[in-house]
C-alpha cells in the first residue's frame, strides 16, 4: 500500500503544464489503435495486455521484470475478493498467462526484479506487509530472506523499515530502498548479508524522502545509483559510495521506478505519467499523460474500469522496456491495470 497522501500525489505542479509543451498530451488513433507519442518515439496503447488467470484477481499491480527467456513476471497485491492468493503471475513473452506462485506475498507483493548470477537467474522480492526482501529462484523456490536489519542501527522499531525496491551493483551487490519506512538506503552482497547505509530522510543533497525505487545507470563510463526521490519530487544520483552526485527534476513528478535500454531511461511516474529520457536525462516524450486540465494527477484510482480513460495513465507504479523495446506498465490502482505500449515501427 503506498504511503503517499492524497495531496502529495495529487498535488499541482508548475512542472505538469511544462510538461504539456513538451507533448505529453500527444495522442492518436490510426483505424481502430490507439497512438501515444510522437516522432521515433510512437507506441500502440493497448491496455489490459496482461490479465489474471481465471479464479484471480488483481490487487494493485506493483512489478514488473522479464527474464532472459522472455517470460514476463508481474507482482500484485492481490484483490480482497480473488479466489487464488498467489502475489506473482507469470507470463510468456507474447503476455499469455504461464503459472502463479507466492502466496506469501499476497497483501505485500511489490518490486521484483532479476538478475543472472553464477547459479542462474533469481528474482529479489520486496515484500511491504512483511516487511521482507526475499530472493527466489524463477519458479518462487526460496533462497535466502531478511527483515529490519538490526546492524545499520538506525531501527529501533523493526516496523520502522518498509522495503519497496532493490538495485543490481557491477560488484554483485544490490542497493536496496526503504521506501516507506524511514528512508534509508542499504547495501547487501547477493547472499543477503549487510554492508553499509546511506541516506536517511530529509531533503538536502544526500537525503531522501520515499526512495521507492533505484537502478544502476552505467549509460555513462562512470556508474552512478539513480534513486527515484519520490515524496522529494526528484531523481537523486548517488556515486556507488553513497555520496550525492546531482538531481533530476525537470519533467519528474512523483518517480517510482526505472529501466534503461540502450541511451534511454524509462520512469513510470506515479503522477500519472511514463516518461522517457534520453542520455542527458531531458525529457524525449511524456505518454499516456493522465493529468487532469488544472495540472492535477489522475483522481480515478477508485473507480470502476468503465470510467478509466482509454490512452490515460492513472499511476503507473513500474515500467520496464520488453526485450523487443516494447514498454509495458503497471499501475497502483487496486483492481490492476497492465498496459503494453507496443512501439510502432
Amino acid at each position: 500500500m503506498d504511503n503517499l497522501t492524497r495531496r502529495q500525489f495529487l498535488g499541482r505542479t508548475a512542472a505538469a503544464a511544462a510538461g504539456a509543451a513538451l507533448g505529453s498530451r500527444i495522442m492518436a488513433t490510426t483505424g481502430d489503435k490507439l497512438i501515444l507519442g510522437s516522432g521515433s518515439h510512437k507506441y500502440e496503447c493497448i491496455h489490459d495486455w496482461i490479465t489474471p488467470p481465471e479464479g484471480m484477481l488483481f490487487g494493485d499491480t506493483h512489478g514488473l521484470a522479464q527474464d532472459s527467456s522472455g517470460r514476463i513476471y508481474l507482482s500484485h497485491t492481490v484483490h480482497q475478493d480473488s479466489k487464488i492468493r498467489d502475489g506473482v503471475c507469470v507470463y510468456s513473452a507474447d503476455g499469455k498467462f504461464i503459472e502463479s506462485w507466492g502466496g506469501r506475498f499476497a497483501g505485500g507483493s511489490h518490486g521484483l526484479d532479476i538478475r543472472r548470477e553464477p547459479e542462474g537467474e533469481f528474482i529479489y522480492h520486496c515484500d511491504t506487509n512483511k516487511r521482507e526482501v526475499v530472493k527466489t529462484t524463477l519458479d518462487g523456490v526460496q533462497v535466502w530472506s531478511f527483515t529490519t536489519p538490526k546492524e545499520p542501527g538506525v531501527y529501533d522499531d523493526k516496523h520502522a523499515f518498509v522495503p519497496t525496491n532493490v538495485a543490481f551493483l557491477p560488484d554483485g551487490d544490490f542497493a536496496l530502498g526503504d521506501g516507506y519506512g524511514s528512508s534509508y538506503i542499504h547495501i547487501y552482497d547477493r547472499h543477503g548479508h549487510w554492508k553499509k547505509t546511506f541516506c536517511g530522510p530529509g531533503g538536502d543533497p544526500g537525503k531522501v524522502s520515499c526512495p521507492h525505487g533505484l537502478w544502476l545507470d552505467d549509460r555513462d563510463k562512470t556508474p552512478l545509483l539513480a534513486v527515484a526521490d519520490r515524496s522529494n519530487r526528484r531523481v537523486q544520483y548517488f556515486d556507488l559510495d553513497g555520496q550525492h552526485v546531482k538531481f533530476v527534476t525537470d519533467g519528474i513528478y512523483l518517480p517510482c521506478h526505472f529501466s534503461i535500454r540502450g541511451h534511454e531511461i524509462l520512469v513510470p511516474d506515479l503522477e500519472s505519467v511514463v516518461t522517457v529520457l534520453d542520455e542527458n536525462n531531458k525529457v524525449v516524450v511524456h505518454l499516456g499523460d493522465g493529468h487532469l486540465p488544472n495540472g492535477q494527477g489522475s483522481d480515478l484510482r477508485g473507480h470502476p474500469r468503465k470510467d478509466f480513460i482509454p490512452g490515460k495513465f492513472i499511476h503507473p507504479h513500474d515500467a520496464i522496456f520488453l526485450a523487443n523495446g516494447d514498454i509495458l506498465v503497471a499501475e497502483w490502482v487496486p483492481i490492476g491495470r497492465v498496459t503494453l505500449l507496443r512501439k510502432v515501427k
